[in-house]
């Protein structure tokens, strides 16, 4: 029998998302957000509820996009931090050391360091309560080589990407790998 744990912001796996923007004096700003996913194939879009709160959130609102990076395992402190301190009174490029470079796409920066990254423009944002989900349009992904497969697609046993347990504040890197999807199903089967 399943134990009820209520209602709780708990789903597995939950990614590390490192959010880009500017802000109106086009100060480079990226903070961690752990509340995002893929919200859809045609366009491709991708969906992050950040607080009103934040800087990043009157960030996007302002610039009408933003990046996300995605850090590997050797990053988690980095992607820690930007978790921590608020854009508001840090420079958390300077803080870090690491390098923002300017999308080519939309109007936010990304973390050269971190091994890919999504240039998404702000189609829609929508209130939930505490959080605003901004849904981005993915305009392009943007991959070190050194996380490439041998037919030029992401690796995920080389990007590595962290994940987070939102109950036990902990970080996890990813698995080993299980089969290959829309085929380790054939083996189930039915019985009637």
């Amino acid at each position: 029998m399943k134990k009820s744990l209520g209602a709780k912001t708990i789903i597995y796996p939950t990614p590390v998302l490192i959010v880009g923007t500017y802000d109106a004096a086009g100060k480079p700003n990226v903070m961690t957000a752990a509340w995002g996913s893929i919200c859809c194939s045609s366009p491709p879009c991708v969906a992050v509820a950040l607080r009103k709160a934040t800087y990043t959130h009157g960030n996007i609102v302002l610039q009408g996009g933003f990046t996300i990076s995605i850090p590997s395992e050797q990053h988690v402190s980095y992607a820690d931090y930007l978790g921590m301190v608020s854009g508001k009174k840090t420079d958390k490029f300077a803080a870090t050391a690491l390098t923002p470079i300017k999308s080519n796409l939309v109007n936010a920066p990304y973390i050269k360091e971190f091994p890919f990254v999504l240039e998404c423009k702000l189609i829609q944002q929508i209130e939930l309560g505490l959080h605003t989900q901004f849904i981005g349009e993915i305009l392009d992904i943007k991959a070190d080589k050194g996380v490439l497969d041998q037919n030029g697609q992401l690796d995920i046993e080389k990007v590595k990407p962290i994940l987070y347990a939102p109950e036990a504040n902990r970080y996890f890197g990813i698995g080993t790998f299980l089969g290959n999807a829309f085929s380790i199903g054939q083996n189930v089967k039915k019985k009637s």
